[in-house]
């Protein structure tokens, strides 16, 4: 992602080779927080309006995208920096933050949050224990 142009667009370049060729412009209506598809045949973007995109690509025999595909949009939270989605190994579902707006019913809503946990399992091989000494 860069704004090199005066808009945020999504580029893509060679690694580690970065004076190897490119970039390419793979959005053309802006775009920020691309994710590559597990297979890496798409990448995912937010375009200007918020809206969930798809850009078909091909890497070989040399680099080329496609038009993007607007796939949904919807109200979701757009960190300033960080990225807040991310897409399943399918490329089939996304997992996002889901703002809660504020309405006249509710002026004051608050954004909606996440709570991760790691280690799980370890906390449950811990609490197994302790219940089958009982």
């Amino acid at each position: 992602q860069s704004n090199e142009s005066g808009q945020d667009q999504i580029y893509v370049r060679p690694f580690p080779d970065v004076h190897g060729g490119g970039p390419w412009q793979v959005s053309s209506g802006g775009g920020t927080k691309p994710v590559w598809s597990r297979s890496g045949r798409e990448l995912f973007f937010l375009d200007n309006n918020g809206a969930m995109t798809a850009a078909p690509v091909q890497t070989s025999p040399a680099f080329s995208a496609g038009n993007g595909v607007r796939l949904f949009d919807a109200p979701y939270v757009s960190a300033v920096q960080a990225r807040s989605y991310d897409v399943s190994r399918d490329g089939q579902r996304f997992l996002m933050i889901k703002d809660a707006p504020a309405t006249s019913q509710n002026p004051n809503a608050t954004p909606a949050s996440i709570v991760v946990v790691l280690n799980w399992t370890e906390e449950l091989k811990k609490r197994a224990a302790n219940s089958s000494g009982d």
